[in-house]
C-alpha cells in the first residue's frame, strides 16, 4: 500500500477586492470606555426617620376611615381653633360646657344626649338630623327637612321626620363633629344638650276626679288587714331617659322636652308614627334586606300616594294639638336615602380592590340598620316616616281667641333679663363650672348670650350658625379646605 501523502497546505485567502484598504483599519470602542470611573458607594444612613404622616381630617374621622382614641380632645381642639366672634344675641355653648356634656353622657346608661345637626348635602339637600342617645354608644336618628318648628301659629306647624340609620355617638357619625367634604357637604352643630321623655295621656282617657284618692291609696285602704310591708310596696326603680325613650318608641308615640343651648325653654315636641307608615316602613326594610345592598344607579324614587290615615289606633291617640295637615318634601324621598344613594354611586363609579369589603359592610348596615360601631337596641326601621310637631301647650303657649274659626296661640312671656355684662360673663364662665339643673340638664345659654325666642324660624345654611363655634356652613367648608362644593338648589325655609 502506498505511503499516505500529507494534504498540501491550503492556499492563502484572497482578500475581497470590493473592500477598500482604508476601511480595514477601522476600530470600534465600547461605550463603557468613555464613562467616568464609578464613585464609591457610601453606606446607608443609620436609623433614618420616615416622614411624618399628615394629620387626619375631621371628615376622615367622621367617615370612620381614621380611628382616634380621644374624641373629646380631638374635637375640642378642632372647634376651639375655629371659633367665630358673634353678637350677644346669638346663642352659644362654650367649649367647657360642651366637654362637660360629653363627659356626662359618653358611655353612660343614664346618658340622654341629643344633637341637631344641620347637614347641607349635595344630593339630599339641606336637612336637619335629630339624634337621641339610646344606649352607651348609639343614637336613633331622624332627618327633618325644614328643621324644628318654632311658630305656634304657622300654617305648617308639623314636619315629616324620616327615620334613618342608627348612628354611633362617639366614633363614626358622632355627635361631636363639625366637618365638611366635597361628597357629603357641610355638617354643623345647630343645637345640642339633653332630653327628657314626658308621659303621654290619651285623649280618650277619663279625666281624673280630684276628690277620689289615688289608686295606690285606694288599694291599700281596701285591705285593712294587710301587713305594713304589703300596704307600702317598695318604690319601683327610677327609669332612665333611655328606657323611657325605648318604651315610647315601641308605642310609636314619643313626647320629648329638649334642654338645649339654643332652643327656647321649655321646648316640647311630639313624634308619632301611624300604623300604616309603620307597616309600609317595615315592608320596605324587608325588601331592602332581601334584594341586596345596592340599587341600580339612576333609579328615581316614586311618589307614593298619601295615606288617608293621620292618626294611630283609637286606644291611644296623639297628644299633638296642632290639627295641621302633615305634608312635607320628604314624601319625594321614597325607598332610598339620597345620602346612601350618593355613596353607592361613588362606589360604582370608582371600583377598587376594597369594594367587596365595602359591599359586605353595606350588607351589614342594611341588615341591622346601624352603622359600624352602633347597636340597634331600640328596634329602629329604616325609612319610616314619623310626624314631628310642636306641643304648644307644653311649650308654654296659651290659646286666647279665635279669628274666623282658627285659634290664635300666644307665646309665653320672656323671662326677665338678668345676664351680666359681656366682660363679667366671660370672667364668670372661665372661673365657675358650667351651670346645670338638679336633673343634670343645661340650665341655660352661655352667659352674655341668649336663647331663641318664639316665634323662631330655621332659615337654612346661609343664616344658621353653629351653637358651639358660631360658624356658618360656608365657614366650615373654608376651614376644612373644601373647594368646588355645589349645593343642591331649590330648598326653601318655612317662614309662615
Amino acid at each position: 500500500m502506498d505511503q499516505q501523502r500529507k494534504r498540501p497546505p491550503s492556499p492563502g485567502l484572497i482578500p475581497n477586492p470590493l473592500i477598500k484598504k482604508r476601511n480595514l483599519d477601522w476600530s470600534l470602542d465600547s461605550p463603557a470606555s468613555h464613562l467616568p470611573p464609578p464613585r464609591p458607594i457610601s453606606p446607608p444612613p443609620l436609623a433614618s426617620k420616615p416622614p411624618p404622616a399628615p394629620p387626619s381630617t375631621t371628615a376622615q374621622i367622621e367617615a370612620g376611615a381614621v380611628q382616634i382614641s380621644d374624641h373629646l380632645a380631638r374635637f375640642s381642639s378642632s372647634l376651639s381653633s375655629h371659633l367665630r366672634p358673634t353678637s350677644a344675641d346669638v346663642p352659644r355653648l362654650s367649649i367647657a360646657r360642651y366637654a362637660r356634656l360629653y363627659e356626662s353622657c359618653a358611655g353612660s346608661p343614664g346618658g340622654a344626649h341629643f344633637v341637631v345637626h344641620q347637614h347641607d348635602h349635595p344630593v339630599a339637600g339641606t336637612h336637619y338630623d335629630l339624634r337621641l342617645q339610646i344606649n352607651e354608644t348609639s343614637s336613633v336618628s331622624w332627618a327633618v327637612m325644614y328643621g324644628l318648628p318654632g311658630d305656634a301659629n304657622s300654617s305648617r306647624l308639623s314636619r315629616n321626620a324620616t327615620e334613618t340609620r342608627i348612628h354611633c355617638l362617639w366614633a363614626k357619625q358622632n355627635h361631636l363633629v363639625e366637618t365638611a367634604s366635597p361628597d357629603t357637604g357641610s355638617l354643623l352643630i345647630w343645637d345640642t344638650g339633653t332630653y327628657s321623655v314626658l308621659p303621654r295621656r290619651s285623649k280618650h282617657a277619663p279625666p281624673d276626679d280630684p276628690s277620689s284618692p289615688p289608686a295606690a291609696a285606694a288599694s291599700a285602704a281596701s285591705s285593712p288587714h294587710s301587713s305594713p310591708q304589703q300596704q307600702s310596696p317598695p318604690p319601683p326603680p327610677q327609669e332612665t331617659a333611655q328606657s323611657l325613650l325605648h318604651a315610647a318608641f315601641q308605642t310609636r308615640k314619643i313626647r320629648l322636652r329638649l334642654h338645649g343651648a339654643k332652643l327656647p325653654d321649655p321646648y316640647v315636641i311630639n313624634l308619632r308614627l301611624t300604623r300604616s307608615e309603620d307597616a309600609a316602613g317595615r315592608s320596605r326594610g324587608l325588601r331592602t334586606r332581601a334584594v341586596g345592598t345596592r340599587r341600580r344607579r339612576g333609579r328615581t324614587a316614586r311618589v307614593r300616594p298619601r295615606e288617608p290615615e293621620t292618626s294611630s289606633d283609637s286606644s291611644s291617640s296623639d297628644d299633638d294639638d296642632s290639627g295641621q295637615k302633615h305634608d312635607d318634601g320628604l314624601d319625594l324621598i321614597e325607598g332610598e336615602n339620597k345620602q346612601e344613594l350618593s355613596r353607592h354611586q361613588a362606589n360604582q363609579d370608582a371600583p377598587s380592590v376594597s369594594e367587596e369589603h365595602l359591599v359586605q359592610q353595606d350588607a351589614q348596615v342594611h341588615l341591622t340598620n346601624a352603622y359600624r360601631g352602633a347597636s340597634n337596641t331600640i328596634g329602629s326601621v329604616y325609612q319610616r316616616k314619623w310626624y314631628l310637631s310642636l306641643d304648644r301647650r307644653a311649650s308654654g303657649f296659651t290659646e286666647k281667641r279665635r279669628h274666623g274659626g282658627r285659634s290664635l296661640w300666644e307665646p309665653p312671656p320672656p323671662p326677665p333679663s338678668s345676664s351680666p355684662p359681656p366682660a363679667a360673663a366671660a370672667a364668670s364662665s372661665s372661673l365657675s363650672p358650667p351651670p346645670t339643673t338638679d336633673d343634670g340638664h343645661l340650665s341655660g345659654p352661655e352667659p352674655g348670650s341668649c336663647r331663641l325666642s318664639y316665634p323662631f324660624y330655621v332659615r337654612g345654611p346661609q343664616f344658621e350658625r353653629s351653637v358651639v363655634t358660631g360658624r356658618l356652613a360656608e365657614d366650615i367648608l373654608r376651614d376644612e379646605g373644601v373647594t368646588g362644593f355645589v349645593p343642591r338648589k331649590g330648598w326653601m325655609p318655612v317662614l309662615k
